[in-house]
């Protein structure tokens, strides 16, 4: 594939989406509740599928309002008590919380308060991490269980419903919503507010950000069938509006989640504020990226991608937790509407041919230039320690003979990790690599040089003909390098470190 190409307008965005926000603002002429579906930023899946969308456009647009918005953040107690984990950073939503308010704070952006959601009395990691948040100086309030949710109309919009949730003081006209996964209890927050606004006469709205699936895109593009793999394990199936339809004669893409509860929200809407301000779940979205597409084709292609390594990370899910192959085959059906095969991910075959022929572990990874690195298994270095030093020599222009580490120096590593540290396996891991190219970049200018390359790889695709050890793929990840592997372990044992 090669050098990606730009498929975004990233100023264009910026500029549309805080002018549309604005405008939903000045509809309600109060305060305005704007839930933040998705990732607010580390948006990785845009940046991936709408290239040239960074990872924190939204929260760059944000700031661009930062004088009018205060930030909510949402937590589950049922997630708290279930220790539900973000699955790309490895981190608890409870950690995840106070990583997204340092972030928000780092960027000018005032954090009123956090909304614990779901709460009850018997909740004992709830109840600590309240009181962890107000040893840490925040304001938290508390949301409990509506008997009847969504549907018992009458009971929600009541004292008993609503009415017992504690009211979040704002003090901005932009409150922003949003939390560290889905589930968490973002929309009935802002309906909360809205119900005790509208007991204080307080004028307020409610509008929703949700970058996928795109509104004004057909149903079947590929950025939207990207978002159906990105959440196949939550049962999402994108759909035509068909209240938009009836109401504006306009075809409009929604997801089935929203179209499903909009009756009850409008109904919601009626009650708190005697009548609806929306006709369909498309009128109360404000997403501006469809908009903002600059080349069509590119996104179309990066898409195609995403969709691959969604199944192939399915696959590898599938396999280590020993499911059914269910929701890859889901995504296999989408592959099968996007006319595409596992094969057309250019870093597949070189890396199997690579293992068939050497009889181990082989990876391969595809320069931001289009070259394809493949890595075999040495008794030195593991495949993904063997083409991460090839693909920074190759970055670098080092002669591929050149070796970056010589035996001097890995030896001693692999004794201490053997005879020491009681590992199984003496070979380099991809970070004790990086850590022994960094001493040597000391005095040898290869190294040196070698080690400047590794921004470059920022974006790059990897395959495994194995499923990687955390280590690895957490170095890779952290690199932002996209690892995709073979639904197979290099070893049979049961037991596996997680």
């Amino acid at each position: 594939m090669g050098a990606q190409t730009i498929g975004f307008d990233r100023e264009k965005y910026l500029r549309l989406q805080a002018e549309h926000i604005n405008a939903r603002r000045a509809k309600f002429g109060g305060k305005l509740y704007l839930e933040f579906g998705g990732k607010l930023f580390d948006d990785f899946h845009a940046s991936r599928v709408l290239p040239g969308f960074t990872p924190d456009n939204k929260l760059v647009m944000l700031q661009t309002l930062k004088d009018e918005v205060e930030m909510v953040v949402v937590v589950s107690a049922r997630d708290l008590v279930a220790n539900k984990v973000r699955a790309d950073l490895g981190i608890g939503y409870d950690a995840d919380a106070l990583r997204l308010i340092d972030e928000f704070r780092a960027r000018g952006l005032h954090v009123g308060s956090v909304v614990i959601s779901h709460m009850t009395d018997d909740n004992k990691p709830a109840k600590a991490f309240k009181r962890k948040l107000e040893r840490l100086g925040l304001t938290v309030y508390r949301h409990f269980p509506i008997k009847g949710y969504p549907n018992d109309v009458q009971h929600i919009v009541s004292d008993e419903g609503y009415g017992k949730n504690d009211y979040i003081e704002t003090t901005r006209d932009l409150v922003v919503v949003t939390a560290p996964g889905p589930g968490s209890g973002k929309m009935a927050t802002c309906l909360s507010q809205l119900f005790h606004d509208h007991r204080r006469g307080i004028p307020s709205g409610y509008a929703k950000f949700e970058t996928f699936p795109i509104w004004n895109l057909p149903l079947d593009h590929p950025i939207n069938i990207a978002y159906e793999a990105a959440t196949v394990d939550l049962d999402d199936v994108n759909m035509i509006d068909p209240f938009h339809l009836e109401a504006y004669g306009e075809k409009c893409v929604n997801y089935n989640r929203d179209v499903e509860i909009f009756p009850v929200l409008n109904l919601l809407f009626e009650r708190i504020m005697e009548r609806s301000p929306y006709k369909s779940p498309t009128d109360m979205g404000v997403n501006m990226v469809g908009q903002c597409i600059s080349d069509d084709e590119a996104c179309r292609a990066a898409s195609k991608q995403e969709v691959i390594r969604r199944y192939y990370r399915t696959l590898a899910i599938e396999r280590r937790d020993a499911l059914e192959p269910v929701l890859s085959e889901r995504i296999a059906l989408l592959m099968s509407r996007l006319g595409i095969t596992s094969e057309d991910r250019p870093v597949v075959e070189p890396a199997l041919r690579t293992a068939k022929r050497t009889k181990g572990p082989a990876a391969a990874i595809e320069l931001p230039d289009g070259r394809i690195i493949t890595g075999k298994t040495t008794s030195l270095l593991g495949c993904c320690s063997a083409i991460l030093l090839d693909a920074l020599k190759a970055l670098a222009g080092i002669d591929d003979k050149v070796r970056l580490l010589s035996p001097e120096t890995v030896v001693p590593i692999q004794t201490l990790k053997t005879q020491h540290l009681g590992s199984r396996n003496p070979r380099l891991h991809t970070d004790e690599v990086l850590i022994a190219l960094s001493v040597g970049a000391n005095h040898d200018e290869n190294a040196r040089r070698a080690l400047a390359e590794l921004p470059k790889l920022r974006g790059c695709d990897v395959h495994s003909s194995v499923i990687l050890g955390p280590v690895d793929e957490g170095i890779f990840r952290s690199l932002g390098v996209q690892v995709t592997t073979e639904p197979v372990y290099q070893s049979k044992k049961l037991y596996r470190k997680s």
